[in-house]
């Protein structure tokens, strides 16, 4: 098997084509996009530079063996996407050391190759890019050409060695997930049903109408444009709500320094508003939102462009190693991670979501993983045991909670006891419990703040070995800023499975979760542990910890199991903690039988852990 590394150059101006305003996709499908040149080596080789039309780069690389090569790149999404959908090669794998560098120092850490060649001392990257903004190939002198084509090909040769460097320590099951995760944006096969999509802007457009003309005689408004106005400004909103005998909700500003009405879609009053007794008053709350938001008009129809675009195929860009903890996330403005599935309405983007024809969608899900392993990691032994005999887990710790036994069909007692279990092990409080119940949906339950402290109450007393593994975590901390590690790495939870030293907590892959310059501080008088991120410091506490490693332990298990499906299957999407796949209709039955299978097996490093999997199929992602 061999190993090519590539780059391309190509061209891009300071008026909107490159990566300063578009996304990768954008920019790669863009009419004015032109690949100017392109190095490639062969192995430990010599890199090799050629610049020509397309055409002729077409001709030149036919000489390489890429079917039987991995391709390497530092930030493969790009250069894989070209070498794909461009020249429509398509190799037995890919690999990138951008994905790696996230993966080994951390998200904060940065992961250009100009900084990245300085942290491991391997050479400089040249700066010759600044100086083709603007220049389409044939705008270079010979001369320029030929230095553009010595920095292309220092940049393969930089790429090449810290592959070297970092493959050593990286694991050989993340590089497969680097390589699926790739594979879903240059070698797409899901499919949008535009159609589809043009029917539900239709719908938008209506439905917004409707309600404007509704709302113009109550308003004292003349057109539908004076009644968007009156109700996308606050200002004026505010005097709506005053006309209307409604008292405005306030909040202090820190920036004007002065109370200030609170009519921001997140602000508590402005949710209580969309709540109120009065239907007439949640109806203007919720054209507002339609006014000030066109999210979904938005997102529908950057997914259909895409598709426009890309012959139908909608290729999904994800971030591996996302967040901190591993997790995948959504880029190029098209998350994946969050659209939305509750409203019967919104779903229909995920419903435009389809396999190719005579194929289905299924998906599988990791039920209640990050539940079952906080109980797990914190030798939890009597919820364990609740999961592994299959017992309703919601139900048992809501009779706690009610003093009486409660099924489902106690829907909201039920629905108290699922958010707890689900929420309360990293340390939720009782005013965000209440929030958070009041605000669910399509379920909601309203408690007074009593009501709260004392079911919080009544989690910790039945759930005191997750407690004391916030204590483990507080004193993991402090050890990593102050303690001696000259015996080695020490444990954290049980099982044997997590470690920790001075530079962060050591997973059961080999990777870390890493909190960068981690000190404790004082803030208000009160001393707090912060880590620097790019967005600033950071708060953090033994829950949050605690959080943190659950989450990127879930990663882990998921991650496993993936690899086991597309070995069968073609993973086209994870979402958190489920695994899309695309099969023949035909095989339907026999694939959701394996995909649950196969997402009901621990790993071997979480010997007693109780995972379990519910898997769905439909002609759509929606569907599913």
């Amino acid at each position: 098997m061999n190993l090519i590394t590539v780059d391309f150059e190509t061209y891009y101006n300071d008026k909107g084509v490159g990566f300063r305003t578009q996304t990768t996709e954008e920019y790669v499908r863009d009419k004015a996009f032109e690949v100017i040149g392109v190095a490639v080596q062969v192995g430990a080789g010599e890199p090799k530079w050629f610049s020509g039309t397309h055409d002729q780069i077409r001709v030149w690389l036919k000489q390489f063996d890429w079917k039987n090569s991995l391709v390497l790149a530092h930030n493969t999404l790009f250069d894989g996407a070209i070498l794909s959908w461009h020249f429509k090669i398509k190799p037995m794998g890919w690999l990138d050391t951008l994905s790696m560098a996230r993966a080994l120092h951390g998200v904060e850490a940065g992961g250009s190759l100009a900084k990245l060649a300085l942290r491991y001392q391997i050479g400089e990257k040249g700066t010759e890019v600044n100086d083709a903004i603007n220049k389409h190939r044939l705008d270079f002198t010979p001369e320029d050409l030929a230095r553009y084509g010595s920095y292309c090909e220092n940049d393969v040769a930089l790429t090449y060695q810290l592959f070297q460097i970092m493959v050593k320590d990286f694991p050989m099951e993340e590089l497969h997930l680097i390589d699926m995760t790739l594979k879903m944006f240059t070698h797409p096969i899901l499919e949008i049903d535009q159609n589809a999509l043009e029917e539900r802007l239709s719908a938008l457009a209506q439905e917004k109408s409707e309600l404007l003309s509704s709302l113009m005689e109550k308003l004292s408004a003349t057109t539908e444009e004076e009644v968007r106005k009156k109700l996308s400004s606050n200002k004026q909103f505010a005097e709506v709500l005053e006309g209307f005998g409604i008292t405005v909700p306030m909040k202090h500003s820190e920036k004007q320094n002065k109370q200030v009405p609170a009519l921001a879609k997140k602000d508590e009053g402005f949710i209580a508003l969309t709540e109120h007794e009065d239907p007439f008053i949640q109806q203007l709350c919720a054209v507002r939102l339609g006014t000030k938001s066109t999210l979904e008009v938005k997102r529908i129809e950057r997914f259909r462009d895409i598709a426009k675009r890309n012959h139908g195929l909608i290729p999904i860009p994800l971030k591996y190693y996302g967040a901190h903890t591993g997790r995948w996330s959504g880029i190029d403005k098209v998350n994946f991670q969050n659209l939305p599935s509750r409203d019967p309405k919104k779903k229909a983007l995920k419903k435009a979501i389809v396999a190719p024809e005579g194929y289905m969608v299924i998906n599988c899900d990791s039920s209640q993983i990050e539940a079952r392993m906080v109980a797990w990691l914190a030798g939890q032994d009597d919820v364990v045991e609740q999961f592994a005999k299959g017992e309703d887990v919601y139900s048992l710790f809501a009779s706690s909670v009610y003093e009486r036994t409660i099924t489902k069909a106690d829907v909201e007692q039920r629905f108290v006891g699922k958010t707890c279990i689900l929420g309360l092990g990293y340390g939720t409080g009782a005013a965000k419990l209440q929030h958070t119940l009041a605000t669910s949906q399509p379920i909601s339950v309203k408690i007074e703040l009593e009501e709260s402290k004392r079911i919080v109450g009544v989690y910790r007393d039945k759930n005191d070995k997750i407690i004391e593994l916030w204590g483990e975590a507080d004193t993991m901390l402090s050890d990593m800023m102050n303690g001696s590690f000259e015996n080695g790495p020490k444990v954290f939870g049980k099982h044997n499975c997590v470690f920790y030293d001075a530079e962060g907590v050591i997973l059961p892959n080999g990777l870390r979760i890493r909190y960068p310059n981690l000190r404790r501080v004082e803030v208000d008088g009160k001393s707090q542990i912060v880590y620097d991120s790019r967005k600033g410091e950071v708060s953090i506490w033994g829950g949050t910890v605690v959080e943190n490693v659950v989450q990127a332990l879930a990663r882990i298990v998921v991650g496993e199991q993936m690899l086991k499906i597309n070995n069968v299957y073609r993973v086209v999407l994870t979402v958190h903690d489920a695994a899309v796949i695309v099969v023949p209709i035909d095989e339907k039955d026999q694939a959701l039988e394996a995909v649950t299978g196969l997402m009901s097996v621990a790993p071997a490093w979480a010997t007693g852990l109780p995972v379990t999997s519910e898997a769905k199929a439909g002609a759509s992602y929606g569907d599913c």
